[in-house]
Order: structure tokens, then sequence, then C-alpha cells
């Protein structure tokens, strides 16, 4: 956009805060608002209408004002980096290109992006506005945290990345975790599978040693935005978002920790996750659109706070989709995409879909330049920092478009088959708020290959098949392209799918989706959501045939999936009526006129 592109970075949030205020995309709410559930759902009918970042002067309970809602749209996203994030992207794929094979021309005429490189090593600094206010011992509750859901353990800081460095090597990691409150000087450390933090606890707890961390409230756009890439590990994302903004992150010692913590940071809570610690966090209503149940983590005790005057507090809400991650996790994949691509040169594109959470429905589009690239490509990118995470898989030809997910359907209905183009991994690493294997860390992954001959010429049905009165447990049904239908069951879903997918009236069907009465058939977005959220693929996955080959399975016909909600998983995420009918009811005192 026009304007990001023209100005310099931001220094800091309260920079940033005031140009989406000037340029109206920003409204304060001067009200008192409850951060206990009152904030979240104001908050989620502002991002549903793809509404302004919203600034709270008064939340009840702190003197810190609370803004929300910052990167809920694409262009305020493009505003905090100066660009689109897949600009930043290319730009990096192409400067490497260039660069391959080295020559003097080649290093002078990319001289001006090489010039930003030696912003990407931090600057110390003395002196701190993130220091000028120090608290010690700390009173967690002075801040505004919120408690986003009901059933929530507690409140949460949802939007303070954390920083620490591995014990040996002292590489830094900044990632975000949410840190359940528990008490005025400790919280949870939520560290997920396969994150960068994790690491490092690992690492300190085997030497029998404390892990100093920070969490790092506020700071510029930029380094709040550093958080959530998935960089390949041991990049240090603070030196990232020095190349990004082409100024040096700066750094000050910490006060009561031996790691340096960002100079213009709003808030910084300093301290020690200790050895062989741990305490029920949870549950937390999560992105996947329920709760994540409580379990055992890490505890973090916290020793400092030190804060600006003028600190801002920021926090975010996620649950069923949309929510503000959705724009967030878009933009951190428009980012590293090109360099996934880099280092897979036979993929044209890639998609992680937001609505099915990111990490459960990946498309691909590749050229199979080799027998079988196709297959290799797949377990490439499976074994790729947070993409290890995906569920399902999609590969489709050079010529598709990976995110359309009507596409998707077409090419899985004329190029797909089982017996052949199916890849069911029964053990893999998943997401850690994952539920559907009812283990954490554990799960089941999916490769579907519709990249090779057609194996059919028939076009998909576009008529739904008639299914009045064929079973009393069958809801409403929808027809999607490529043969896929999904229905929703009002009872025992797995004896309703295995008929359904035994049922000879449904022929021309390729795909048969039983889901739960919540999920809105009509939408896209609570279709992704409802079916690729709900299910186990070794668990929930039947075909009309199956049999073993020696050892290997081997499927043909119709498949079906059951991804209703299941006995045993954690209750989707629901508002109460009280604070849904107390937000509509204030909705012109929070924003008259």
């Amino acid at each position: 956009m026009s304007d990001a592109s023209r100005r310099p970075p931001f220094r800091d949030l309260r920079s940033f805060v005031a140009e989406l205020e000037r340029t109206g995309r920003l409204r304060r709410v001067r009200v008192p608002v409850d951060p206990i559930l009152e904030v979240s759902e104001l908050v989620q009918r502002v991002v549903r209408e793809g509404g302004p970042a919203l600034l709270f002067e008064q939340p009840l309970g702190s003197s810190v004002p609370l803004v929300m809602n910052l990167f809920g749209t694409m262009d305020r996203v493009e505003l905090a980096l100066g660009r689109h994030p897949q600009a930043i992207g290319i730009e990096l794929v192409e400067v490497l290109q260039r660069l391959n094979p080295p020559s003097l021309g080649a290093l002078w005429k990319e001289r001006g992006f090489l010039a930003r490189a030696r912003h990407m090593r931090p600057r110390q600094v003395r002196n701190a506005p993130s220091q000028q206010l120090h608290q010690t011992p700390p009173e967690l509750f002075m801040l505004p945290h919120l408690q986003c859901w009901p059933r929530d353990g507690g409140r949460f800081v949802t939007f303070g990345p954390t920083l620490t460095e591995d014990p040996v090597s002292h590489r830094r990691n900044y990632g975000l975790y949410r840190l359940q409150v528990f008490d005025a000087a400790t919280t949870g450390m939520h560290w997920q599978s396969m994150k960068g933090g994790r690491g490092h606890h690992w690492e300190a707890e085997r030497r029998g040693e404390s892990l100093p961390a920070a969490v790092v409230l506020g700071g510029d756009p930029i380094l709040m935005l550093a958080a959530i890439l998935p960089l390949p590990e041991d990049m240090d994302e603070l030196a990232f978002a020095g190349f990004l903004r082409g100024r040096p992150t700066r750094l000050v010692p910490g006060r009561t920790i031996p790691i340096a913590v960002p100079a213009d940071a709003d808030i910084i809570l300093e301290g020690l996750v200790a050895p062989g610690e741990r305490r029920m966090e949870g549950p937390f209503g999560d992105h996947f659109g329920h709760y994540s149940e409580a379990a055992e983590f890490p505890v973090f005790h916290v020793q400092a706070i030190t804060r600006r005057r003028d600190a801002l507090y920021p926090a975010t809400i996620v649950g069923k989709p949309p929510q503000e991650d959705k724009v967030m996790g878009v933009a951190a994949g428009e980012m590293i995409g090109p360099l996934i691509r880099m280092i897979n040169p036979n993929v044209v594109d890639l998609y992680a879909y937001e609505n099915a959470s990111f990490h459960n429905l990946l498309g691909v589009a590749v050229k199979e330049r080799h027998p079988r690239e196709v297959l290799k490509t797949a377990f490439n990118l499976l074994g790729t920092g947070q993409l290890a995470l995906t569920k399902v898989t999609v590969m489709v030809r050079a010529s598709v478009n990976p995110r359309s997910f009507d596409s998707l359907l077409r090419e899985l209905w004329y190029r797909f088959e089982p017996e052949e183009r199916m890849l069911l991994l029964p053990i893999a690493p998943l997401d850690t708020l994952d539920y559907t294997s009812y283990r954490m860390h554990w799960g089941s992954k999916l490769v579907f290959d519709a990249t090779g001959e057609a194996v059919t010429a028939a076009d998909p049905p576009s008529v739904p098949p008639a299914l009045d009165g064929f079973d009393q447990r069958l809801g409403q049904a929808r027809l999607l392209l490529g043969g896929w239908l999904v229905v929703q069951a009002k009872s025992e879903a797995r004896a309703l799918l295995e008929r359904l997918v035994a049922w000879d009236g449904l022929a021309p069907i390729k795909f048969v989706i039983v889901v739960s009465e919540d999920v809105d058939l009509a939408r896209e977005a609570s279709l992704l959501w409802g079916i690729f959220t709900r299910f186990d693929p070794a668990r929930d996955l039947i075909a009309q045939s199956q049999s073993f080959l020696g050892a290997r399975p081997v499927y043909r016909g119709r498949i079906g999936i059951d991804a209703s909600w299941k006995a045993g998983y954690p209750l989707p995420l629901e508002m109460p009526s009280e604070i849904v009918h107390r937000v509509a009811r204030r909705w012109r005192e929070y924003f008259p006129g």
C-alpha cells in the first residue's frame, strides 16, 4: 500500500497506534470494559466485521490501557511491515538467486539489499524506555490480562512473546506462547511442540538449570510480528526484525536476568523457568475453536516487571475462525512461503488454510520432474519447521491454485484414487493443541496426491443424492465440488458414516464427510473448521474397501471421514448469553456516534 511504502519504520507501539488512529484505523473505547469475557465478545464482533484496532482506555482493574486487533486486517499488517508480506519473501528469494553463483557484479547490484544486512546485529544500549519503571516484587494483576472464554482456567497473557537463549550456544529464540496467570508472580509457560523456547528449556532442564526468560509486551510492530514467523530453527527473530525494519533491534541488559531484552518494548516480565517443575495449566479456548484441556506445563517465576511510563498492553483473542490470528498467520505464510519454495524448487505455491487453523490443511502446487517426486516433496515439507505439524496435505499440479478449496476438490475428483495416491502416516507429530487423537503431540497424517494422470473423464456430480428417508440420524447435507458429500449427524455419527460409505445409492460420490450440527454447511469457513479440526486420519477415516497386501494397507472406493464432535473431545467455545447481551446493550457506549 502506498502510505506504508513511504514512511520510515515505527519505533514503538505508541507511534504505530498513533498512525492507526490518524488514518482512521483505530477506535478508542473510553468507557470501562471488563477484560474478563466482555472485551473478548466485543473484539470478536469487530474482527469479524473487518473493523479497526481498539484502544481500551479504562480496562477494569488496571490503569494500563489495553490495545487489541492491531493486525486484524492485511492493510494494517502492510502498514506495520512497510509493504505486503509476500513482497518480503519474494525479495529474499530473488536476491539469493541472483547471488548464485556469487560474483563481484552480482554483489554490486545487490549492495542496497546487502547493506540492510548490517541491521541484523542488535544494538546494545544502556538506558531504555522499557525500563523506565521497575516493580519488584512483581504484581501481575496490575495488568489487564484477559479471560477470553468462560471455561478458561483463569486470565492469560495472550500476546507476550517470550525471549530465551539456548544454555549452550546462547542463540536466541523469540516465540509467542500463552501464559496463564496463576498469582502475582507466577504464570504457566505453554511451550508447544516443535517450538524454540521448548527446546531451550529441554536443554536447561537436562543440565539441571533454570532458564532465564523475558516476556515482551508491545514494542514496535515489526518486533511483535517477528514472534509469529516460522523461521528455521536457531534463526534469530530479533535479527530478522532488524533486517525487515532496516534498523537494528535495540537491546538493554535485563534488570534481574542475564539476557538482554528489547529496549523499546512497553512491558517486560523478567524471570526464570525452573527445571523439573510442572503445574496444571488451562483449560484455554484456543484457535481450534475448542478448549485445550488442562495439562501439566512448565512454570514461569516472574522476578520483576519493567515498563514504560506510557505503556500499552497488547492482547489478542483466539477461537473459532475467523479471528485476528487468521490475518497474522496468512502474513507469516506469505513471508516464509518463498523461502520454502527455494528449498523445494518444484513447489510452485503452497497455502495453509487459516479457517482449518493452519496446521490442519495444506494445499501444495508442484511440478513433478522425476518419478514420485511429489511424494519426496511431501516428505520434505512435513519435515520442515512448523509444517511438520500439518495434518492433511493435498498435492496438486503446477497449474492449479492451491489457495482455492474448490480447486483442491476438483483435482481430487479427477486425479485421486486411494489405492495408489493416498498416504496415511498413522504415527506422527501433531500440534500440541490438536485433541483428535486423544494424545497430546501425537496423531496421524494424510497426504492426497492429485497430480497424476486423470483417473476419470466423467464430470463430478452436480445434483445431490436423494437422502430423504435414508436414515433418521441424518441431518442437513450439502454436495461440494468434486463429489464431496458433507452431512450433519444428529446422533451415532460413525454408524451413519459406515452405512453411507457402503450404500450403492452414493455411486458417484467420492468422499463422504460426517460433521456435527454446529457446522454451518452454507459457509466455507465453517466447513473447513468443522471438518479438518475434528478428525484424526488413522482413527476416523474408513474406505469402502480395505485389505492388506502383506503389511501394506490397500484402500479402494469411496472414502469416509468421521469429522463429528466425539465423546472425550474438549467442548466447543461458546460465549455466555449474558455477555452477548451485555455487549449488544452497551454497543453505543463503546462507540458513540
